[in-house]
C-alpha cells in the first residue's frame, strides 16, 4: 500500500509536467484536467475504508470542480496585476473558502454534478482571455523532482487524515489544487501572466472528463467491485476527454472559417 501512495500520483504528476514543456499551456491545462490525482487518491481511499466511503468521496470530489475553478478563477485576475505570492494566496482562499461551504452541504450525486457544470459554465465564461502560444515551461530537475514529491505528499496526507476527516474532506482533498498551482506559479514566473491564463482556460476543457470520472464512481463504486468500477470511470473520462477535444477543435476550425466573411 504504501508503495502505492508514494508511486502513483508522482508518476501521472511526472507526465503532465513533461507536457507543460513538450506542447505548451493549452495542453498542459488540458490534460491537468484529468483525473491524474484525485483518481488515484480515490482509489487508495476505497483500498483504505471501503467502497461506501469512496463513493461518498467521490461526490464531494465531482462538487470540488467548484473549488477548484474558484483558485483558477482568483489566480487568474489576480495574476494580472500582482506576483505570484499574491496570486496564489487568492487562489487558496478561493479555494478553501468554497471548500468549506461545500463540506456542509449534502452530499448528492446529481447536486454535486449540478454544482460542478455552474462552475465550468462559469469559469468558461468569467476567466480573462488569452491567445497566447508561448514555448514550453523551463523544466529542471529539481523541478520535476519537487512535482513529484508534493504529489507524494498530497497522497499520503489524504490518506493518513482520511479517517480523521471522514469521506466529505476526504473527496474534496484530493482534488486540492495542487497541479493548478505548481503549474500556474512555473509558468507565471517563467512567462507571466497571459501565459498562465492561457494554461487556465485550458484546464475547463479538462473538467468534464473529471466530472464524468467522479459522477459514475460515485453511483458505481456501491454496485460493482472496484477495479471495475474505476475502470470503467477511466474509459468514460477518456471518452468524454476526447468528445471535448474534439468540440474545441470543431469550434475552433468553424471561428477560421468564418473569420474572412467578416472582413
Amino acid at each position: 500500500m504504501l508503495a502505492l501512495k508514494l508511486s502513483l500520483v508522482p508518476l501521472f504528476l511526472l507526465i503532465v509536467s513533461m507536457s507543460g514543456k513538450w506542447w505548451g499551456p493549452s495542453v498542459a491545462g488540458w490534460l491537468a484536467g484529468l483525473p491524474v490525482v484525485a483518481g488515484p487518491i480515490l482509489f487508495l481511499l476505497v483500498l483504505s475504508h471501503g467502497a461506501p466511503f469512496g463513493a461518498h468521496a467521490a461526490t464531494l470530489s465531482l462538487s470540488a470542480i467548484l473549488a477548484s475553478e474558484a483558485f483558477n478563477f482568483a489566480y487568474a485576475w489576480t495574476c494580472q496585476s500582482r506576483r505570484w505570492p499574491f496570486a496564489m494566496s487568492a487562489g487558496l482562499i478561493a479555494w478553501l473558502v468554497c471548500a468549506c461551504a461545500l463540506s456542509l452541504l449534502p452530499a448528492s450525486p446529481v447536486w454535486a454534478a449540478g454544482v460542478a457544470l455552474a462552475a465550468v459554465a462559469f469559469g468558461q465564461s468569467f476567466l480573462p482571455r488569452s491567445s497566447v502560444a508561448a514555448a514550453g515551461l523551463p523544466l529542471t530537475r529539481a523541478d520535476l523532482t519537487g512535482r513529484m514529491v508534493a504529489g507524494a505528499g498530497l497522497t499520503l496526507a489524504v490518506t493518513s487524515l482520511s479517517g480523521w476527516v471522514g469521506a466529505a474532506w476526504s473527496g474534496l482533498l484530493a482534488v486540492f489544487p495542487l497541479l493548478g498551482i505548481v503549474l500556474s506559479v512555473a509558468s507565471h514566473r517563467a512567462h507571466g501572466p497571459d501565459f498562465v491564463v492561457s494554461m487556465l482556460r485550458g484546464m475547463v476543457l479538462g473538467r468534464f472528463s473529471f466530472a464524468a470520472f467522479c459522477l459514475l464512481l460515485s453511483f458505481a463504486l456501491e454496485r460493482q467491485p472496484a477495479i471495475v468500477a474505476f475502470a470503467e470511470a477511466a474509459v468514460l473520462a477518456m471518452f468524454v476527454q476526447w468528445c471535448t477535444k474534439r468540440l474545441a477543435v470543431a469550434s475552433v476550425a468553424q471561428s477560421s472559417g468564418r473569420a474572412p466573411a467578416g472582413k
